[in-house]
């Protein structure tokens, strides 16, 4: 019996038991790099931004027209675009060892100063996909602006297998 549970217990069945999918392609970088870079067991993931499955994007001043906690949801949007760049790349989330780092930037007014509530939506769809995989060290940090006038980009660093 515990092997049945084992085999069901997967990044992509975490997703489903929450009612989340992965979007059917990872979202392509928009200039002249690449999504994922490897070096050894090491992957440095490219900034990703909130794009939704149909290619729209969310956007606006976090602290302005945008608020903490639809921001947050913006980031948890961003993690699903991060695993999905992942599963992408390595074909199985299960190769995934380990998050070790991800980088958090909100673009938010300049009085705001709950950056990292709004990056959680990310860290905690991470932990909650990978388990203690995906707990990892972390900065969040507001900026004046980002690409395309997005809410939230969010790049990590990560272990994987062969």
């Amino acid at each position: 019996m515990r092997q049945v549970d084992r085999a069901l217990d997967t990044p992509e069945s975490r997703l489903a038991l929450r009612g989340l999918a992965l979007p059917d392609r990872a979202p392509r970088p928009i200039g002249n790099f690449r999504n994922v870079m490897r070096i050894g067991s090491l992957l440095y993931v490219s900034g990703q931004g909130p794009v939704e499955a149909g290619g729209g994007l969310k956007t606006g001043k976090v602290g302005g027209d945008v608020t903490a906690e639809e921001a947050r949801l913006h980031a948890e949007l961003v993690g699903l675009n991060l695993l999905a760049v992942l599963k992408d790349y390595l074909g199985d989330l299960a190769e995934v060892r380990q998050v070790i780092k991800i980088f958090g930037m909100v673009n938010a007014v300049p009085d705001f100063a709950d950056h990292p509530h709004v990056v959680n939506g990310c860290s905690d769809l991470l932990c909650s996909i990978l388990g203690e995989r995906g707990i990892h060290a972390r900065s969040a940090i507001g900026v004046g602006s980002l690409p395309n006038n997005i809410t939230v980009e969010i790049e990590a660093i990560v272990e994987a297998g062969a």
